[in-house]
């Protein structure tokens, strides 16, 4: 018979959740083994999603000269002989110096590395199906990511069909783009692509963008996206799709409107990699795409089992997976927790970029809560004159009567970076008083926390003005 090596705690998945929990509990002093089916480790977060694609957009900016706005009466136009080859290669530097960096913070922790699709024999048993291996564990934390889905409309063994796992993949820049939902994935390619003189067309089934945004942040990104000469076709669905030899992607939609382009991304939502872990064999049972759900502490119905990160659903961003992940640990093991759930930022790596934490307006109105705005704006800031970021904009939420920060929402450049600042005034139940009686640098885009706060203090009391 095999023999079975008993851990303190089995992870699956070895993406930033998987990781972070790892090292975790080897920071306990327990023991850890981690089975992971990719020869590199990071998971979609650093291999397929979150660094790749912020990293090609980075590219984007820098080659296409789309961040230079014509400052000085320079136009830095795209280099016409660039090749994906321009575009890729930083990314794939980026992508090979974190899945080191992730690798050697693995072995520093003496978690056994197991390489290979992990499934359960029983509740505590997992099997490595590979090569066969046997492991037990006290507790089994499962962190074994998403994959896009693949609606069957969609011919994708044909050439410039593409996921966003396979987007990447592309030989060559294409010249027209049709993108396929207009979520975080859809929205954040559309915008890179389109600063690469690309024709980029978004479908979307819904009549906004992002909906979980503010809404005066979404409408504020469609116009800009609108500007860039990105196309949405809202409230349509693809009827058929095909690929031609001439044509390149034909495809019609629900209004009978047809839309050509030499490529198509299908960013049509995401499903749990739940399927082969034969998770009933704990008791585990998954919902709609496999998602597994969870208590407050990530505890599934089998209390030893945990789950983190874009197994158990949104927001399934890389920074709230590894919270999740440090919180289940903590908590498997009996350390002190907090609650994570409450206060989580979001960064959308749109052009231009967005940051939000908090509550949105249409939250604070349909709980009932008075409140007021402040807003301060790029333009009328000097490190955004600097910049020449003419449409930015800092939107700050706070509770009436005490003037408490409720929700902090930027866009525009380093919006994902600002709205940090707002998420520590919160944390703190800081109200608008904090950010006027503070000394930014100047020129910062920090000084915007200081106008949007004056401006909602002096309309604080007249409801009208916000």
């Amino acid at each position: 018979m095999r023999e079975v090596k008993s851990y303190d705690l089995v992870v699956l998945g070895g993406g930033p959740a998987g990781i972070t929990a790892a090292a975790t509990a080897a920071a306990y002093g327990r023991s850890v083994a981690l089975i992971d089916n990719h020869y590199e480790l990071g998971g979609a977060g650093i291999n397929t999603g979150t660094v790749p694609s912020k990293t090609l957009r980075e590219t984007a900016l820098t080659l296409s000269g789309a961040r230079s706005r014509k400052l000085y009466g320079v136009d830095l136009s795209l280099r016409r002989d660039a090749t994906v080859s321009d575009f890729l290669r930083h990314e794939r530097a980026v992508k090979a110096s974190m899945n080191s960096m992730l690798a050697g913070y693995l072995a520093a922790s003496n978690a056994d590395l197991h390489r290979g699709t992990g499934a359960f024999e029983d509740a505590h048993t997992i099997r490595v199906r590979e090569d066969g291996a046997l492991m037990r564990g006290a507790y089994v934390l499962v962190a074994t990511g998403s994959s896009p889905m693949r609606p069957g409309i969609f011919p994708f063994d044909s050439p410039g069909v593409y996921d966003s796992d396979t987007i990447l993949n592309l030989d060559r820049l294409p010249r027209s783009l049709i993108v396929i939902g207009a979520g975080t994935i859809g929205c954040e390619y559309a915008c890179i692509f389109a600063a690469l003189n690309c024709h980029v067309e978004i479908v979307d089934s819904r009549s906004s963008i992002l909906p979980f945004l503010d809404s005066e942040i979404s409408t504020c990104l469609k116009a800009a996206m609108n500007r860039t000469g990105i196309v949405f076709h809202s409230n349509e669905r693809v009827d058929s799709c095909r690929a031609t030899q001439d044509a390149g992607i034909a495809m019609t939609l629900s209004s009978g409107a047809t839309l050509c382009a030499e490529a198509a991304l299908i960013a049509a939502g995401r499903k749990s990699n739940t399927a082969n872990l034969n998770l009933a064999a704990a008791a585990v049972t998954t919902g709609k795409r496999g998602l597994i759900e969870v208590d407050q502490h990530y505890r599934t119905e089998a209390l030893h089992v945990y789950a983190a990160g874009d197994v158990i659903g949104p927001p399934a961003l890389a920074s709230t997976s590894m919270e999740q992940a440090r919180h289940a640990t903590r908590h498997a093991f009996g350390r002190p927790v907090s609650d994570v759930s409450g206060l989580l930022p979001t960064g959308i790596y749109t052009i231009p970029e967005i940051g939000m934490v908090g509550q949105t307006e249409d939250a604070l109105r349909q709980n009932g809560v008075e409140y007021c705005v402040g807003r301060a704006y790029y333009d009328g800031n000097a490190r955004g004159k600097i910049i020449g970021d003419k449409d930015g904009m800092l939107k700050l939420l706070f509770r009436r009567p005490d003037l408490k920060l409720a929700g902090v929402h930027a866009i525009g450049e380093q919006a994902t970076e600002l709205v940090h600042v707002g998420m520590m005034a919160m944390l703190s139940h800081s109200t608008a008083e904090l950010f006027d009686e503070a000394c930014f640098n100047l020129p910062t885009l920090g000084q915007l926390y200081k106008t949007a706060a004056l401006d909602a203090i002096a309309c604080s009391g007249n409801p009208s003005k916000s």
